[in-house]
């Protein structure tokens, strides 16, 4: 018990989307009636699902409407399939912000779901405290390769390290950051496309993000801009392609205050807005964040997710013309743009009556062709993730974007390329999913703000900032020998 509490509040990040939920409306369906509680807080659904055998399953996780009703079909089919073994599947869909505490109440109660999220930077926490159990002896060597490589990695756990021994979870999606750009202020500008085949070098990015930032409407006031970055998400992306690393090969040592790519990497970053002001200030960004202001047609080049790309193909939100790009490869790294890929994982909890059917609906969940088709867009029209399955992926999903049938930008193969890594792309999980927790990166993306705002320097905040970091990661470290030993 003491080693589950020392972790009970390093509930990890989920997932890459943040997942939005408002209202005070419970609404729970179950054998056909429908009830609601006008004081509850959180907008949680719980559906029941029925055979003729004597299996429950608790299935409990956080979705959109949209994602939900895929996955309830999903969930549909194998309670089909599994007809005289289960007598009831319980479908309980909340937020991402009630799941955390949700879960975190089941932990304290001894009370696990059979089957739930776990995102990779939370594998190791949750294997050593006794929360998971292992997939390696329920889930076909078949199933497990046909998901994306990098997952076939990210949920695995020797013990020691996050990426080899037993795997953990299967895939509910894998996301990553590519750069999204407004074709239609390239063209007033007079500029040329990004070249997917070739990323910008740091300068020949500021070239351009200099040329679309304009005052347009001629009234001495900046209202148009290069880009916006956002330094918790956005930031990551400029650092690594100058070949960034924050920690020592053992994660146990924090590398900032001496580290000249990332002095060279955050000087470039930061002078886009204080030297360059090719993005909006502080200020600016306050009064009104980059992500409506790229809704609002005023930004050039934008973070884009793949959460994000349905939103930005709906003309009624995003009524401008747009594609993707890579990030701009720093002088200093290997020559190819590198992003973050995040993911969130299905897994089976080690104290599950029934280690083999939720075993069994986890693989279901991850690489069901009907639901995985649906989720994709390539049967709803609406792409909200690309197929966990590389062979869907690369096949009829590639086909319906590029027959036009599936509405999705053009240059896709800028995902493709950082997932299966080439000569000129990369995609990698944060440092921060390989620690115990992410606490140890927070001063570092809050505190540089204060170079943006020339409140410091970089050389000086590099220096400041170096000890709170190592002092974190000493906590994370203490944490994950107290639950290890």
């Amino acid at each position: 018990m003491k080693k589950k509490l020392l972790s009970l509040f390093l509930v990890a990040v989920m997932g890459v989307s943040a997942l939005t939920g408002c209202g005070n409306v419970t609404t729970t369906e179950e054998a056909g009636e429908t009830s609601t509680d006008e004081t509850a807080e959180d907008e949680t659904t719980t559906e029941s699902l029925t055979g003729n055998g004597d299996a429950t399953l608790n299935v409990f996780l956080y979705m959109q409407d949209h994602e939900k009703e895929a996955y309830k079909k999903v969930l549909e089919g194998f309670v089909e399939e599994h007809s005289d073994e289960i007598k009831e599947v319980v479908f309980e869909v909340t937020t991402q912000d009630e799941y955390n505490t949700k879960m975190t109440a089941n932990m304290t109660a001894g009370d696990m779901p059979d089957v739930f999220y776990v995102g990779p930077s939370a594998v190791r926490s949750y294997v050593d405290n006794g929360y998971i159990l292992s997939l390696d002896d329920y889930v076909d060597a078949a199933t497990i390769e046909s998901t994306w490589g990098t997952t076939q990695e990210i949920y695995r756990y020797d013990g020691t390290a996050v990426g080899s021994g037993s795997l953990y979870a299967l895939p509910k999606d894998l996301s990553c950051f590519a750069f999204a750009y407004n074709k239609d202020l390239f063209d007033a500008a007079g500029l040329e496309y990004p070249d997917p085949e070739n990323p910008y070098t740091y300068d020949e990015f500021l070239e351009v993000c200099q040329a679309l930032t304009q005052d347009t409407d001629g009234d001495g006031e900046i209202d148009q801009w290069g880009v916006a970055n956002a330094n918790q998400f956005g930031m990551s992306p400029y650092l690594y392609s100058n070949g960034v690393k924050f920690l020592n090969d053992d994660m146990t040592k924090v590398n900032v205050a001496d580290n000249a790519q990332l002095k060279e990497a955050l000087t470039f970053y930061t002078d886009l807005t204080t030297k360059y002001a090719v993005t909006p200030s502080v200020e600016q960004d306050t009064a009104l964040g980059g992500y409506q202001r790229w809704l609002d047609g005023q930004i050039g080049f934008y973070a884009c997710g793949t959460w994000d790309i349905a939103a930005f193909m709906d003309e009624n939100t995003f009524p401008y013309n747009w594609d993707l790009c890579a990030w701009p490869v720093g002088p200093s790294g290997d020559g190819k743009s590198h992003t973050w890929m995040g993911s969130v994982g299905y897994a089976v909890s080690a104290t599950t009556e029934y280690p083999e059917l939720s075993a069994a609906l986890v693989a279901a969940l991850s690489t069901d062709e009907d639901g995985q088709k649906a989720v994709s867009g390539i049967t709803t029209g609406e792409s909200i993730q690309l197929p966990n399955i590389t062979e869907l992926a690369y096949g009829e999903f590639l086909t319906a974007v590029q027959n036009g049938e599936l509405p999705f930008p053009s240059n896709v193969s800028i995902l493709f390329n950082y997932f299966d890594g080439t000569d000129k792309y990369e995609a990698a999980l944060q440092e921060t999913d390989y620690t115990y927790n992410a606490e140890w990166f927070d001063p570092f993306w809050e505190g540089v703000t204060n170079i943006q705002t020339g409140d410091t320097t970089v050389e000086d905040f590099l220096q400041e900032v170096q000890p709170e970091m190592q002092d974190a990661l000493d906590n994370a470290i203490e944490l994950q020998n107290s639950a290890t030993n």
